[in-house]
């Protein structure tokens, strides 16, 4: 994974030339994952790589198809983590809402997916439950815009509780007479400037500037002095605040008790939406992948059991892509059991060996993830395992010198090596004399022949 620059490359950065950031056109967080475990678990069943190929394959050919599905997961969300917000009881009320519209746009996408060919496609198609019982739970229960916080109320939408319907009168008609009785005041008193305000500390009070206190009722009981204004409240004002706040308390309390009711219901779906989850991340990598064929002119391998490792006009797809305007200059690579077993490449430094080495080795990850690959044409026996001996680099922290660390790896590789593994060796033998060096490149060589796994030395 280090040495080819999967993920991260030897520089230490994470998305630009790597080979994820050349593959990874998906739509969703889902499928982003995914292709990840993908290209660090490639298969090694021919028939399932086949599979996958034909769906890409049909994603490549049907390009409407392509982009009817691309564009529904584009509105998709990250099912997958908030099956597991639910799971763990954190998942508020948007999140929710969020997996509603999420399951909604489902059915138009199963029912494109389900008219394609190819049996990966169909089995993708089928998978895309939009659990209608869940939706409608949702639908009922959850408000259009719920606030962040589940304890402030406005989270369980007008209709699902007869009883939280009822506070919600109660508050709105206390808020109604409340704003009402400002204008019956200023009309009684004769104070235009009076207004009716509401703080936590005090709640709502009557406030009358300076100027015309002269003018307040005996009724009105002073409560706070400002340095412009005083401020009253009524016994009639007081009766009201605690109807209204008492009702807004209550509601909010009951709101989040049908939350979590709502949530538990939720949670009885967690099969079935990490399995709707994997169908849409699936769906979403053979897109992705078919996309980047398109766009970079890759071609279907022909992936089998066999020895054969065949690449003609082949490209490493991410020095390719970073050439900006360059033609990379292709190469053909032919492995067969009987004369080319052990390929020697020698050169020049920056005559780009290094080069054909790891994109021997990406066209076969790639074929074996159900990717198209850089090449005019490609056929890849499957290879269990991708071996690579490459660069210079010490372990001082460990006692481990360049040459220590090279001769490691190196005996790894001889060690766990079979006939069906890809070797990949940049050079053996640095850091000791000529001889020695020599020596040891040619005993590893040799060895390797032998034992007839397929390798690149350069």
């Amino acid at each position: 994974k280090k040495n080819l620059e999967l993920f991260v490359t030897l520089s230490g950065e994470h998305r630009r030339g790597t080979l994820l950031s050349v593959m990874d056109k998906t739509r969703t967080a889902m499928g982003g994952r995914k292709l990840r475990r993908w290209l660090t678990f490639p298969l090694m069943d021919a028939s399932r790589i086949n599979s996958r190929l034909d769906a890409v394959s049909e994603l490549v050919s049907r390009g409407s198809l392509r982009k009817s599905i691309v564009e529904r997961l584009r509105g998709v969300g990250d099912i997958e983590r908030l099956a597991a917000r639910i799971a763990m009881g954190s998942a508020n009320a948007r999140d929710l809402l969020l997996l509603k519209e999420s399951l909604m746009l489902l059915p138009e996408v199963a029912v494109i997916t389900g008219e394609s060919d190819a049996d990966l496609l169909k089995e993708v198609a089928s998978g895309l439950d939009h659990l209608p019982k869940l939706c409608e739970l949702l639908e009922r229960a959850i408000a259009l815009s719920p606030p962040p916080s589940l304890t402030d109320g406005g989270i369980i939408k007008d209709g699902f509780s007869e009883e939280v319907d009822e506070l919600r009168e109660i508050q709105h008609g206390g808020k109604s007479w409340i704003s009402s009785l400002q204008a019956k005041e200023r009309a009684r008193t004769g104070i235009s400037s009076l207004k009716i305000g509401f703080n936590k500390v005090f709640g709502y009070y009557i406030e009358v500037s300076r100027a015309k206190t002269g003018a307040v009722p005996e009724e009105y009981d002073r409560r706070q002095t400002l340095a412009n204004a005083e401020r009253y409240i009524t016994t009639e004002l007081k009766e009201m605040e605690a109807k209204v706040l008492g009702a807004e308390e209550r509601a909010a309390k009951l709101e989040y008790e049908l939350f979590l009711g709502v949530r538990e219901e939720a949670a009885a779906y967690l099969d079935e939406l990490r399995k709707t989850a994997d169908a849409i991340s699936t769906l979403d990598i053979l897109s992705s992948l078919a996309a980047v064929a398109v766009a970079k002119r890759f071609v279907r391998p022909t992936v089998n059991g066999g020895y054969e490792l065949a690449i003609i006009g082949g490209r490493h797809p991410v020095v390719e892509e970073l050439a900006e305007g360059e033609r990379f200059v292709p190469n053909d690579v032919k492995f067969d059991e009987e004369a080319n077993r052990l390929l020697v490449i020698t050169g020049p430094n920056m005559s780009g060996k290094s080069t054909i080495l790891r994109q021997t080795a990406l066209i076969a990850l790639m074929a074996q993830i159900g990717s198209f690959v850089p090449a005019e044409s490609a056929t890849v026996g499957l290879v269990d395992r991708i071996f690579t001996r490459v660069g210079a680099s010490d372990d001082l922290a460990r006692g481990r010198s360049t040459f220590m660390v090279e001769m490691m790896e190196s005996a790894a590789i001889l060690h766990n090596a079979t006939p069906r593994s890809l070797v990949i060796l940049d050079e053996i033998g640095r850091g000791t004399s000529t001889f020695d060096g020599l020596s040891i490149a040619w005993a590893v060589a040799e060895y390797i022949h032998e034992l007839g796994a397929r390798t690149l030395f350069a």
